[in-house]
């Protein structure tokens, strides 16, 4: 198993103008959400984005899922 980077999501205003990417890659976290909106499996979107690993991609999905059901404080 691969490890995860910390964190699993960055921002740079230098790089594709500060839009979250995962980590390492110059993969949008947005694409990864309108393949899914789309209708596409998992494996299409790590097919063709192979600089983003399965265990990324899930771990960001978590993340997701978290910040939404965790009631605001």
């Amino acid at each position: 198993m691969s490890s995860l980077p910390t964190p699993l999501i960055t921002s740079d205003p230098e790089r594709l103008g500060g839009t979250p990417v995962f980590t390492g890659t110059r993969v949008p976290v947005h694409t990864l959400i309108e393949y899914l909106e789309a209708g596409h499996p998992l494996d299409q979107f790590l097919d063709d984005y192979p600089s983003v690993t399965r265990e990324h991609a899930i771990a960001v999905l978590e993340l997701a899922k978290r910040a939404l059901i965790t009631p605001a404080a």
